[in-house]
């Protein structure tokens, strides 16, 4: 029986990296890492979702909504989240220059990471 790396099977099913197909997938997956992220951060502090979204000045259905890989959330209310929640950060946005025939676009990516806590440095 042949066997197949992850890696294969992605390239195969969704496309190559680089790929526009491929660049939404793993984006797509990065959010949802995002969003449980905050979910667990927000456990750990011991909130609710309604007491963070007082402190963010959201309803609590936009925190869930955030924590469940809503897409249509604003930047600047997940950069809210994160301040309530005290947690560092660091954002990266990449810009890139696509020319096709006669035609110039620009694709943004935004990349979030989460940086560790430091009371979570000697854990």
């Amino acid at each position: 029986m042949k066997t197949y790396s992850l890696e294969h099977v992605k390239d195969k099913f969704i496309g190559a990296k680089g790929t526009p197909k491929r660049n939404v997938y793993e984006n797509e997956l990065r959010l949802d890492l995002l969003g449980e992220k905050i979910r667990q951060t927000r456990i750990k502090k011991n909130l609710t979702q309604e007491q963070l979204g007082q402190l963010v000045g959201v309803q609590k259905a936009q925190i869930s909504k955030i924590e469940n890989n809503f897409k249509d959330t604003r930047i600047s209310t997940i950069l809210k989240v994160f301040d309530a929640l005290e947690t560092r950060i660091l954002l990266k946005i990449i810009k890139q220059k696509k020319v096709a025939r006669f035609r110039t676009t620009f694709v943004y990516q935004l990349r979030l990471f989460f940086m560790p806590d430091q009371n979570d440095q000697g854990s």
